[in-house]
């Protein structure tokens, strides 16, 4: 009388375990059950700023000349219909040492796409960048960190290296720079009891059009270089965890 209600439930608990293991997968900085990603190293002197979402003419070129005061590299995640628009502004930021990465070319969450669309996305931002700095790109980073299995399967085929983070500025809201460094410090104090490098998650740009206001971004960053310099962090870009 009670083994099919029994039977039900337990595909229930079990559907919901899977529900939510595949969440986690997909959506989770950290997880690494779809595929292996770059996330830090076991060195809690060092640091790495990465932007995303740029190039942006209203910010970019601003946050450039505060990296360069610092003598200090960074990664920047690029988003292809941007790239198009300001290629120039691609080629200054490689020019000046950066690193640069693949940002899709329309910023979706890729785990609601098909693989056709993801192919389509990546592959589309991979030559926009690499038609701009005549060189090759070798890292990508998941629009809001978003993941299925298809992703690896074209970052294999475009020799991708698949980037997340541990330590985010959460600077797409509109804060000032001390909260973003208050949110940006958590981040940092997390590496270090873990005894791992600090990989922050900040924009240059905003997905959704050119000219966002990242001036308080901008202040955070200096405000982080000048603050390593006396605590003897060392900034990094993410291909020197490799």
């Amino acid at each position: 009388m009670h083994a099919l209600p029994l039977t039900l439930a337990g595909l229930a608990t079990a559907a919901i375990a899977t529900g939510s293991t595949l969440t986690y997968a997909a959506l989770s900085p950290g997880s690494q059950l779809f595929g292996r990603t770059l996330i830090t190293a076991a060195n809690p002197n060092q640091a790495a700023l990465t932007y995303d979402d740029g190039p942006n003419a209203a910010a970019t070129e601003a946050l450039l000349d505060v990296l360069a005061a610092h003598n200090a590299r960074a990664t920047f995640f690029m988003i292809g219909k941007f790239v198009r628009q300001r290629s120039d502004l691609v080629r200054r930021v490689h020019a000046a040492g950066h690193l640069i990465g693949n940002h899709t070319e329309s910023h979706p969450w890729l785990h609601r796409c098909s693989p056709a669309q993801v192919r389509d996305e990546m592959t589309r931002c991979q030559h926009a960048l690499e038609d701009a700095i005549g060189a090759p790109v070798h890292y990508f980073r998941p629009p809001h960190g978003a993941r299925r299995p298809a992703v690896f399967t074209v970052a294999r085929e475009l020799e991708l290296k698949v980037v997340q983070w541990n330590a985010m500025g959460w600077d797409w809201e509109p804060i000032n720079s001390d909260k973003i460094l208050s949110n940006i410090d958590r981040g940092l104090t997390r590496a270090r009891n873990h005894g791992v490098a600090a990989n922050i998650l900040l924009h240059d740009g905003w997905d959704q059009a050119m000219g966002a206001d990242r001036s308080a971004t901008i202040a955070a960053t200096n405000t982080l270089l000048q603050r390593w310099a006396q605590q003897g962090i060392q900034p990094v870009t993410v291909d020197a965890w490799l």
